[in-house]
């Protein structure tokens, strides 16, 4: 692969981890408006995505096998061109049910990236976890943009906007990706670029039956904490960044645009250090912000938000690293397929578990308590994980005679 080729693909696959996570964030501030718009309930209206969170999990598998076994830039352009009418329905839908349909196949088609763009971007990298790093900071750029520019549209143009103007934006980027495919200036690559030793098949099978677990876990706090942002917003910042939809969404676009640049950090520290301690430490640094978050107002508010979600997705480049590490490149795909069945599909059920303590308790005080509660459950299991096995070393050549 040449080095034009490289950057080509660390490029769209950057950009396509943002397109991924851009539409969540849209929705839950658009969300604030649809009562009025249709007629339903808050509640109701946060409901609506709960199809297009479990399908962007549910499908993942699927994704991943067709990324192994057919063509990983093959589902990247689907993926690019899939998300992209998905969005421009849900900007055209007329009532919740055609709104919620649109969100499914939002979903159905942002299933494909997590486990075909984030194995296609590990097969170039030799410094794992710096490249799963720079590629999370793109993913948290993208809840940060997109709620900003959800709250800019909808006070402007109104709530359609808000995803017609992206959905159109990410049908050109996915010609443009088929055009550079058809140029040769996209590849596709099977190999790894970096060699690890085998790992302990004793290893492995307790790497995954705890990571399962944490990933689940990690996936509920993760959906939970971005359902439930905008309107603890709404409610708790007291106009600090200004009025309205474009406040709200300012301060979401803060939160995730300074927590995806913790990602490189976290990054760094993969490549230098355990991933088993670089994982756990994120847990253990989670449990006493999301206790805080449950009663913090103004300015204190928005940063404990920047710490519990810096500290969450800070997690994903040792967690990606750590699968890559215990799996054959030949099943990537599909291993990250399994982990965003968890942990963005089952875990889309943290939705409605936002939408019923909100109805409940009339505040998000006990959820925060409860994500706190989660996340040192992960602490206990994390510790479990195995140590890292060192490379062996090079076999001295014997002397010529």
């Amino acid at each position: 692969m040449s080095p034009v080729q490289a950057r080509t693909a660390l490029g769209f696959s950057c950009v396509g981890h943002s397109i991924s996570h851009i539409f969540e964030p849209i929705f839950y501030v658009v969300a604030l408006v649809l009562p009025a718009q249709f007629g339903i309930s808050y509640e109701a209206a946060l409901a609506l995505i709960l199809g297009g969170k479990l399908m962007f999990g549910i499908v993942a598998p699927l994704a991943g096998w067709l990324g192994d076994r057919w063509s990983a830039t093959g589902m990247m352009a689907v993926y690019f061109l899939g998300i992209g009418a998905g969005a421009v329905w849900a900007g055209l839908a007329q009532s919740p049910l055609e709104m919620a349909l649109a969100l499914g196949l939002l979903g159905v088609f942002g299933s494909i990236y997590h486990p075909v763009g984030i194995a296609w971007l590990v097969r170039t990298a030799v410094n794992r976890g710096k490249a799963l790093g720079i590629n999370g900071a793109f993913g948290g750029f993208g809840p940060a943009l997109g709620g900003v520019m959800a709250g800019v549209l909808i006070d402007t143009f109104g709530w359609r906007s808000a995803f017609l103007i992206p959905g159109g934006v990410t049908l050109l980027l996915g010609v443009a990706f088929i055009w550079m495919v058809a140029r040769g200036v996209i590849i596709e690559t099977k190999v790894d670029a970096r060699s690890d030793p085998p790992p302990d098949r004793r290893d492995t099978a307790r790497v995954y039956a705890i990571v399962a677990m944490t990933m689940l876990v990690g996936g509920i706090i993760y959906q939970a904490t971005q359902a439930s942002m905008p309107k603890v917003f709404e409610e708790r910042l007291g106009g600090l960044l200004g009025d309205g939809a474009s406040g709200v969404g300012l301060g979401v676009m803060i939160v995730y645009g300074l927590a995806g640049l913790f990602q490189i950090w976290t990054g760094h520290l993969a490549d230098r250090f355990p991933l088993k301690t670089v994982y756990v430490s994120m847990y253990l640094l989670q449990v006493p912000v999301l206790a805080l978050a449950a009663t913090a107002t103004g300015l204190p508010l928005l940063m404990v938000m920047l710490m519990m979600v810096s500290f969450n997705i800070g997690a994903l480049p040792a967690e990606n690293s750590l699968l890559a590490r215990y799996t054959p490149p030949s099943w990537r795909s599909t291993a990250y397929g399994m982990k965003f069945v968890l942990s963005f599909g089952i875990s889309g059920l943290a939705v409605p578990l936002v939408a019923w303590l909100r109805a409940t308790t009339g505040d998000f005080m006990v959820l925060y308590l409860v994500l706190a509660t989660l996340a040192g459950l992960v602490l206990i299991a994390g510790v479990r994980l195995p140590r890292e096995r060192p490379a062996p070393e090079p076999t001295a050549a014997a002397p010529a005679e």
